[in-house]
């Protein structure tokens, strides 16, 4: 990764083994996360946008809230962060392992981020823009924020931008790495088709 980009601290588990483009595509799939203020104990769930180098290596993240959030006082307070982004998450029953002495479990993925975060009244325009085009992408017409006319003027003096400096990442994918080969292969035959399979097929490291 480029200057810039921060790396996950060391994996302790087989669950924080992960490559910069899964990061990447957790925050990119699960915007939404919880920017928790350190020393005031303030907490908001705010869509935020990643900014990523050319090796998938997060580089920082950029939000904005409305002025009348807490947060704004408390990260102009002390700029300390803790955001957490949560991603596919089930239970997984011993009937789907086809075990039935076989332990219950949950699979999730998530991503606990350290960060500074400086918000910067500039950069209110670039937050609304850059998380409008990540969410309207996939639409068939995307939506733009200058559609609403003389309603943008009315509306951005509401809300103001900040970005997060990463400091540290410590992502955890708990996606069936441990379950042996038949246990984990009856796993997937029964689970309904949605994220969290998808997911754990991502992270299956069996064949290969």
């Amino acid at each position: 990764m480029k200057d810039g980009a921060v790396s996950p601290e060391p994996a302790s588990s087989p669950f924080e083994v992960c490559e910069p483009a899964d990061i990447r595509a957790l925050i990119e799939a699960y915007p939404l996360a919880w920017v928790y203020a350190v020393h005031a104990g303030e907490a908001s769930l705010l869509p935020l946008v990643g900014i990523f180098d050319e090796e998938d290596g997060l580089v920082e993240l950029i939000g904005h809230f409305a002025r009348s959030n807490p947060l704004w006082a408390a990260f102009e307070a002390d700029p300390k962060a803790t955001i957490l982004f949560t991603g596919p998450q089930g239970y997984i029953s011993p009937s789907q392992a086809g075990r039935r002495n076989w332990g219950p479990t949950w699979n999730y993925a998530k991503l606990h981020v350290e960060a500074d975060i400086s918000v910067e009244e500039d950069l209110t325009p670039e937050a609304i823009d850059v998380l409008v085009d990540h969410v309207e992408k996939d639409k068939p017409e995307p939506w733009r924020a200058a559609e609403l006319g003389e309603r943008y003027d009315l509306l951005m003096p509401m809300i103001i931008g900040f970005r997060a400096r990463i400091r540290k990442l410590k992502p955890t994918f708990k996606l069936g790495q441990t379950e042996d080969e038949p246990t984990f292969r009856a796993i997937m035959s029964n689970l309904p088709e949605g994220d969290l399979k998808a997911w754990m097929a991502r992270f299956d490291r069996r064949s290969g």
